[in-house]
């Protein structure tokens, strides 16, 4: 029993240690992407635990602490209300990542499946389909999230759907791309001609080839949605007050305490700042790092 356990260990060890290896390799190959990784991962926990990190409460005004300079007690400042300016960044990179996250979770499934579906079918379904595609993309992705929310209403569940609506196309492009690449290969046609269903070529034939540009297109588009509802926050239209949100910190700090106490437009802006350019360094590196041409001709 003790050397069955042994040999089971062993192997087990040994992929660890290989997997490590490939890990550190990668880390050297693509030292931003990695730096990137690691300030996102420190984001997301914080947002995360953001009760535990935060020093204060985001919604507690302070009297008489109004545009106060960063010190021991609030290491940021505080606002023209008397709130902590970094209880209220942690908080709100909770409010960013969800949205970002849900936005770019469901948007790459649908676009995904809507890209194999009219890439692979063609035809009249692929026509009617683009047509659809390039209907929304012909209006700027802001203007018809602020079109939405504006008929909707203010609130988190309209901001998703908004900003949904409007930056799942570019994926489906994407993937309907690709799609049309992979479906000529020689493996494709063979299933085709002993009788694989067309949803079976899609799912086990043509999908694993388009999880990549899939991967690559969510890292980058997260980055795109964290801005785009800062956007909305900025213009009066994105998540509700008092949630905290970086785009709101900006439209309070700039409309009313710019001048008098321009730090506290500087925190959420290079927050935003830092996130968006993590997320594209890294999708940098997820592409250089999964798309197989350009690692064959590294």
């Amino acid at each position: 029993m003790s050397s069955q356990s042994v040999a089971l260990e062993m192997p087990r060890g040994a992929k660890m240690r290989g997997r490590l290896k490939r890990l550190g390799r990668v880390a050297r190959q693509k030292p931003l992407g990695a730096i990137s990784a690691v300030v996102l991962l420190v984001i997301i926990l914080s947002a995360i635990f953001a009760p535990l990190v935060s020093p204060h409460d985001p919604l507690r005004p302070y009297n008489q602490q109004q545009l106060t300079n960063p010190s021991k007690q609030f290491p940021l400042g505080t606002d023209g209300a008397g709130r902590d300016i970094l209880s209220r960044l942690i908080y709100g990179a909770r409010t960013s990542l969800t949205i970002s996250f849900t936005v770019v979770g469901i948007g790459i499934v649908f676009g995904t499946l809507y890209g194999l579906v009219t890439g692979y079918f063609m035809g009249v379904v692929d026509m009617v389909g683009q047509r659809v595609v390039d209907a929304i993309q012909s209006i700027p992705s802001l203007v018809l999230a602020l079109a939405i929310v504006a008929v909707l209403g203010q609130s988190t569940t309209n901001v998703i759907i908004a900003l949904l609506l409007g930056f799942w196309t570019g994926t489906s492009r994407i993937i309907r791309g690709q799609t049309l690449t992979t479906k000529e290969n020689t493996y494709v046609e063979a299933a085709r001609a002993i009788g694989c269903s067309n949803i079976r070529v899609m799912l086990r034939h043509i999908a694993p080839q388009v999880y990549a540009p899939a991967i690559i297109v969510a890292s980058v588009l997260l980055g795109q949605i964290i801005l785009a509802e800062a956007s909305l926050s900025f213009l009066g239209m994105g998540t509700p007050p008092p949630a905290p949100s970086w785009g709101r910190m900006l439209d309070t700090s700039t409309r009313g305490y710019m001048i008098q106490a321009p730090l506290i437009t500087l925190w959420p802006g290079v927050a935003i700042v830092i996130v968006v350019l993590a997320f594209n360094l890294l999708g940098d590196a997820l592409r250089d790092i999964l798309d197989p041409r350009l690692r064959t001709g590294g």
